[in-house]
């Protein structure tokens, strides 16, 4: 199974903070603060986790979605770059996508675990039938971005 990009694109009224005009039957315009640098990432191919800054604070964590400070100690985080390839921790199917995300009906939502990360990362599987422990890799929609979680996606590595 393939699945196609979502045809939504969110035109961005903002570049700094990052912000997108979410269509829908009425106009919401949504700014993303902090994380505007990961969603601006997934555009350069890059996938973006934070890590705290504090020298003292002893967890080294990269966290994916990041976080603008640390959850153990409040300081501010610093980018990195995470692996782009892990493995299916979980998965699920999406029965009733949303107006806006334009999946199909049974399109694999999985979550993934990354190396280094403490986090699992939801996101969508763009080829293939998912399975727990499958090796996964970051694929990025460039082409019609949509300023979303939805311009990130995997497939079987």
């Amino acid at each position: 199974m393939s699945i196609n990009w979502p045809t939504t694109t969110l035109e961005t009224w903002s570049t700094e903070p990052l912000g997108v005009k979410n269509p829908k039957t009425w106009a919401h315009f949504h700014s993303y603060g902090g994380w505007g640098r990961f969603f601006q990432g997934l555009q350069q191919r890059k996938l973006l986790a934070t890590r705290c800054s504090n020298p003292n604070c002893g967890e080294k964590r990269l966290w994916l979605p990041p976080r603008c400070q640390c959850p153990d100690c409040w300081h501010d985080m610093d980018w990195v770059e995470a692996p782009q390839i892990g493995n299916v921790f979980t998965w699920s199917v999406i029965k009733y996508p949303g107006e806006l995300f334009k999946l199909p009906a049974d399109t694999p939502l999985i979550s993934v675990e990354l190396e280094g990360v403490c986090t699992k990362l939801m996101s969508w599987l763009k080829e293939g039938r998912p399975q727990i422990g499958m090796k996964v890799k970051a694929v990025f929609n460039t082409e019609r971005p949509t300023n979303s979680i939805l311009d990130l996606a995997w497939a079987p590595a």
